[in-house]
């Protein structure tokens, strides 16, 4: 369509596809099992940032959405994935790993659900990450208390299909929640593991610093409760200009072509926001026009 015409990106599919495959080959040399690789998207609009976070809220419907006015521009999230709630001295995180684009055909969607369900390579990213979040809310928590009542499970959403697990834990008492948000930050699904040398290969190989992507949004309230989301399908609104990143999980047995297409069903969401509020934004501007008219 026109609106995909228009959309830059900070890599081409050969830079993308070349960058996977260093990250395979220190996979391969043991230097990390995991690693989260993105790329950034870039298009002009015309559409107001409201408009546009309505648009992608209808597109893209999540239950981790936030609207941000920070003055110089706009964050507008619409985000599937818990980092961290807190009630009292209980904590949860839910990383997401794998995914297959939905088409709305029922039955094309239940078969896509259950090759995500038995494909040994998402579920081994899914354990990675899952494992990871064990280990980081087990550096805040009593001894013993973390636990998984949900291992690798699967979620629907507008235009894709993920897997994902849920930990659980009960913070230390020594422990409040800014000292678990900090252990844990940034999350384990959209770094890698181990956590600390993944970011550094994404500092390494990713063109342009992350921003707000991949960050948490959220709040933290005076009575202990703390509820924050991972910043994916997430946009930035600055002078009418837009940008968004996807990525996904790199593992030993990653097809670097795979790995491209999948960021791209990762986008679509956010390219029919985009689309839509442009549409919104055209036909609002056409009944404006008409009621000054017939005010004259």
């Amino acid at each position: 369509s026109e609106r995909e015409t228009t959309l830059e990106s900070n890599l081409t599919r050969e830079d993308y596809e070349r960058a996977v495959r260093r990250i395979l080959d220190y996979i391969a040399a043991g230097d990390v099992y995991q690693v989260n690789f993105s790329q950034r998207f870039r298009v002009q609009t015309t559409a107001e940032p409201e408009l546009l976070y309505h648009a992608l809220r209808t597109a893209n419907p999540a239950p981790f959405a936030a609207y941000l006015d920070c003055g110089a521009g706009q964050i507008l999230s619409s985000s599937p994935e818990r980092f961290l709630q807190i009630r009292g001295r209980h904590i949860q995180t839910r990383p997401i790993k794998g995914t297959r684009p939905r088409t709305g055909n029922e039955q094309a969607d239940q078969k896509a659900g259950r090759e995500l369900m038995m494909s040994a390579k998402d579920q081994a990213e899914l354990l990675m990450i899952t494992d990871l979040e064990r280990n980081d809310l087990g550096r805040v928590c009593e001894f013993g208390s973390v636990h998984v009542p949900e291992l690798v499970t699967l979620e629907s959403y507008a235009t894709v299909l993920h897997l994902v697990s849920t930990v659980e834990g009960r913070l230390a008492d020594e422990v409040m929640a800014v000292d678990a948000i900090r252990a844990c930050f940034p999350g384990g699904s959209i770094t890698g593991a181990p956590k600390i040398r993944a970011m550094e290969i994404i500092d390494e190989l990713e063109p342009s610093a992350r921003g707000v992507y991949t960050g948490a949004i959220g709040y933290l309230g005076f009575n202990g409760v703390a509820d924050f989301n991972i910043a994916i399908r997430t946009m930035v609104h600055e002078n009418g200009v837009v940008h968004f990143h996807a990525g996904g999980g790199i593992v030993a047995d990653s097809e670097p072509a795979m790995e491209y297409e999948e960021t791209l069903h990762k986008a679509r969401g956010m390219v029919q926001a985009l689309a839509r509020a442009e549409a919104m934004a055209v036909e609002s501007g056409h009944k404006s026009a008409a009621s000054r008219r017939q005010q004259g």
